[in-house]
């Protein structure tokens, strides 16, 4: 998230102070991104000194307004016509967590995999919740139809993100299904090992962390 801009785009509507800055900014994307005043006014004086914008006195209340310079528009045009760039995504959690539950010993990846689908659908249900509200208030005229709008626009890339998130889960219990059937193939058909000298059964074999992913589901040679 660019905080940088953000405030940016917010001082071209003109002189701002720090927690109106923060006030306006959370009304356009409906606190989904809550700022504190510290953070804005640590953002400000980084733009200050890169000649983005500047101080332009104060209020009848003795707040210090701020001001975009010609830099800054400069600056913020270059960021609205900017891609964002996708070539080195932020970290994912989710993410990171399937892959260290990969063979971890004791975790149950599809119990993993359960449980954040039911987190994740219920923050879409939330979100969709919300979109209605949104909607109503843009549709109506009330209050600020400009934040409404934008914050409409937030929720909605929310939505197709945790719907997206759904279905990836989805897939990743299938392809564990998948890959665990697979894996019980090649062991059936497997030939046996041999018997080392002086033992009479072959070893057992070592069970590999698929079979744990569909123990509830169900899997080759276990009841569905």
């Amino acid at each position: 998230m660019s905080i940088r801009h953000g405030l940016l785009a917010l001082l071209e509507h003109g002189p701002r102070y720090g927690s109106q800055l923060r006030t306006e900014f959370e009304a356009r994307t409906g606190a989904t991104w809550p700022l504190n005043v510290g953070q804005v006014y640590t953002t400000l004086n980084r733009l200050e000194r890169d000649g983005l914008v500047a101080q332009s006195g104060e209020d009848e209340a003795g707040h210090a307004l701020y001001a975009i310079t010609e830099a800054g528009h400069s600056e913020l045009r270059s960021w609205f016509e900017r891609p964002v760039d996708r070539s080195n995504p932020p970290r994912d959690e989710l993410a990171i967590k399937l892959a260290m539950a990969v063979g971890a010993p004791g975790v149950d990846i599809r119990e993993i995999i359960q449980s954040q689908r039911r987190h994740t659908v219920k923050a879409m249900q939330d979100y969709t919740r919300l979109k209605g509200q949104a909607l109503a208030a843009v549709e109506s005229g009330d209050s600020q139809e400009r934040d409404d709008v934008a914050w409409l626009l937030v929720l909605e890339q929310l939505i197709f993100q945790t719907e997206a998130e759904a279905r990836w889960l989805d897939h990743c219990e299938s392809r564990l299904i998948r890959l665990s059937a697979t894996a019980g193939e090649r062991a059936r058909d497997a030939p046996p090992p041999a018997v080392p000298p002086g033992q009479d059964e072959p070893p057992e074999p070592r069970k590999g962390f698929l079979a744990g992913a569909v123990r509830r589901r169900g899997g080759p040679g276990r009841p569905a």
